[in-house]
């Protein structure tokens, strides 16, 4: 099993102290952080996509473009593409250049996101939502697998026999269908043979396992190679050297971050009765001592029926930088290598 980090870039006021970094120094920070996680032998860093005042990772092939100029093995991605709002040649061609830059280490992960200030930005109808992502995905997918290319749908200009350059690297560059919890996407991610990556933010992560059990079936059924069928999970964590600290280092941030959030969709304040119980044996908050953590995720793979990899989501807490080094650090020297022997 494979252990990387994903981030959003969050650059929001420090929850402990009120502090908001300059943007430039909080992304020389964060490709500090992605040299690092290469260093200590970390098989991935994702970064989102998002048009929101707190978070900078608006173009993350750009960003992932700048880490792999100074990084030599680590996998870099998306987490997620939005794929709805763009457009499909771009995103193909971006991260061509990426695996190219990369030498081919490039790989995206496609999902609808759960923001939509992409879609009025880029002129696209929210009704459109999902036949927008079924169809730029499909697209998607023959641009990797065909080229020059001829293709014809209902929201983008048509193709007739072009050639879309540059090609990656990999001759088939890695593309995981990115979900949350509807079980139509993982039908879809099934049908289509592709890795999923499953967003698991809250509550208990062995619940996921029959949404998990329906992508299986239904890639099983479509009859693709089951040497390509991988399941991955995107999970909130910390690491620090004892449970308290790392607790106690998350909580705030993370609780100004999903209070925020809370107030547009509806959700109760976090409170740290809920945060704790979050961070029990079956909860899906990986926050604790490196054991505690190496623990949970080995439990969570088995309860899911094995994973590819997990993706360990720090930045929304607003963790100040020494602690995601340190972090970064202990999930390389202890947490990994015991993910990896279990």
């Amino acid at each position: 099993m494979e252990l990387g980090i994903d981030s959003f870039i969050t650059n929001s006021p420090d929850a402990r102290t009120g502090k908001v970094l300059p943007d430039v120094e909080r992304m020389q920070h964060l490709l500090a952080e992605i040299r690092l996680a290469d260093e200590v032998g970390l098989d991935a860093f994702g970064l989102g996509e998002h048009h929101r005042s707190e978070f900078l990772d608006s173009t993350p092939a750009t960003i992932l473009a700048a880490a792999a100029a100074q990084t030599k093995k680590i996998r870099l991605s998306s987490a997620v593409t939005v794929l709805s709002a763009a457009d499909p040649v771009r995103v193909f061609q971006q991260f061509a250049t990426l695996d190219l830059i990369s030498n081919g280490r490039a790989e995206i992960v496609a999902g609808r996101g759960s923001f939509v200030e992409s879609f009025p930005l880029f002129g696209f109808r929210l009704e459109d939502y999902d036949a927008l992502f079924a169809e730029k995905l499909d697209l998607l997918l023959k641009l990797r697998a065909t080229n020059p290319i001829t293709w014809q749908g209902k929201f983008r200009p048509a193709l007739n026999n072009v050639g879309v350059y540059p090609r990656p690297v990999q001759q088939l560059m890695p593309v995981w269908l990115g979900v949350g919890g509807t079980p139509a996407s993982f039908v879809r991610a099934g049908v289509a043979g592709l890795p999923l990556m499953v967003a698991i933010i809250g509550g208990e992560t062995y619940r996921f396992r029959p949404l998990i059990d329906t992508y299986r079936r239904a890639y099983e059924r479509a009859g693709h190679d089951p040497a390509g069928m991988k399941v991955g999970v995107h999970l909130l964590g910390h690491v620090a050297e004892t449970d308290d600290e790392a607790a106690d280092q998350f909580f705030p941030g993370y609780a100004a971050e999903f209070t925020k959030i809370g107030r547009e969709r509806g959700w109760p304040a976090v409170t740290r009765a809920h945060f704790d119980q979050l961070r029990s044996r079956k909860g899906a908050l990986m926050v604790g001592s490196p054991q505690v953590v190496a623990a949970k995720l080995i439990e969570a793979s088995a309860d899911l029926g094995g994973l590819a990899r997990i993706q360990m989501q720090m930045s929304v807490a607003g963790l100040n930088h020494d602690e995601m080094l340190t972090a970064i650090r202990l999930l390389g020297s202890d947490v990994a290598p015991a993910v990896r022997a279990a």
